[in-house]
């Protein structure tokens, strides 16, 4: 599929997360006037402050990178996660409809349930477990039923430079010498944010509105195979405790299985991404490079 990607005026929330600066540097190394906020900058939860900002930029595109992530921390905090996760898509939602922007909105595979074998596509049904999980789902229909070009992207596992999750740390870990631990029977489909980044500046181009599923190809990944591979592409011999799904008594239901296949991209003729070895491979380089 040939892709026009003309420079366009974009405005990406979530700005200081490690997918929005990663989307912040795709979008100006295309020659997009990028505009891209933190949570300090702009706090998606204010309406006033959202209104505020469209009215100033009037920007052909929104990639809403913002969230609250913390998925233990919604369990004890509804109400937060509520306002975070549900409210603000919706509120992005309806002050795209009135500029005449798209929006395109980051969503989770933590929608699902966790009990099928194999991959999620879109023509399963969702069944969130957790309080993260619903009010995301939530976020997505709300943020539809406020715009019709809305783009709803469902990925997870995202790993990359300046991540604070597991996937990304793993080599810092190791070279700090820390005791490691992995879940050896959870498995996904790993996220590199950079190639993330590229996919979602690629469906503003496309502008088609729908839920996308959006994750590197491969047969996915436990947690201990992600690490493993980690270590070994970065020359450690670290060892890895190896540990079960059920031995991690956390606040949050996760599910067990949360591997990703999209049909939409398949059916307009996005290439896939890159396998999710490769891009770990760059990533660990571009780690050990120190950028």
């Amino acid at each position: 599929m040939h892709i026009e990607n003309s420079p366009r005026k974009i405005l990406i929330t979530g700005a200081g997360g490690m997918v929005g600066r990663a989307t912040h540097a795709h979008c100006r190394a295309l020659g997009d006037r990028v505009w891209a906020f933190d949570r300090q900058a702009l706090d998606v939860t204010d309406e006033e402050a959202v209104a505020r900002r469209f009215d100033e930029i009037r920007p052909d595109a929104v990639i809403n990178c913002a969230a609250w992530t913390d998925v233990d921390g919604c369990e004890l905090d509804p109400e937060r996660a509520r306002r975070a996760n549900a409210q603000a898509p919706e509120t992005l939602a309806r002050h795209c409809r009135r500029v005449g922007a798209l929006l395109v909105t980051i969503s989770t595979d933590y929608v699902f349930d966790g009990t099928k074998n194999g991959f999620y596509t879109q023509r399963d049904d969702p069944n969130p477990q957790s309080v993260y999980a619903r009010v995301k789902l939530d976020g997505e229909r709300r943020a539809m039923q406020a715009c019709a070009r809305t783009m709803v992207v469902r990925t997870g596992w995202i790993f990359g430079l300046g991540g604070k999750n597991f996937l990304s740390k793993i080599v810092e870990l190791a070279e700090r010498g820390e005791r490691l631990k992995a879940i050896r029977d959870s498995w996904g489909t790993p996220t590199y944010a950079d190639d993330l980044a590229r996919r979602l500046r690629e469906l503003v181009a496309v502008d088609l509105p729908g839920i996308y599923h959006v994750v590197n190809s491969g047969e996915g990944a436990s947690y201990e195979q992600f690490a493993r591979e980690a270590l070994t592409l970065a020359g450690l011999d670290t060892q890895i405790a190896s540990v079960s799904f059920a031995d991690l008594q956390r606040p949050a239901a996760r599910p067990q299985n949360s591997r990703l296949r999209c049909l939409l991209s398949e059916a307009i003729g996005l290439a896939p991404l890159p396998h999710w070895r490769d891009a770990l491979a760059r990533f660990v380089a571009a780690a050990r490079a120190g950028k």
